[in-house]
């Protein structure tokens, strides 16, 4: 992931439970994956979430290379595949 994908992704403590968002926004990335594997298309996420941009659903898409870790003012990269989350 490039830094500059990775600087959309943010964490504020207090915000959404500090789980990472896209661009301070509340809507977390966790939320814009489970729109992409329920078969919602870049446009119909683009449609519904009128403040979004192509490039944040890359950055939320690219966590799937690798996990990224976050704590409040640190990010930790941490290399290797994401285990499925379980619903």
């Amino acid at each position: 992931m490039s830094f500059e994908r990775l600087k959309r992704i943010t964490v504020e403590e207090g915000k959404c439970g500090g789980r990472p968002c896209i661009r301070g926004f509340r809507l977390r990335v966790s939320d814009v994956l489970d729109l992409l594997e329920g078969g919602a298309t870049f446009e119909e996420i683009l449609a519904d979430y009128p403040f979004l941009e192509r490039e944040d659903i890359l950055a939320a898409q690219s966590n799937r290379v690798g996990e990224i870790v976050f704590r409040v003012g640190q990010v930790y990269l941490i290399k290797g595949p994401i285990p499925k989350r379980k619903s």
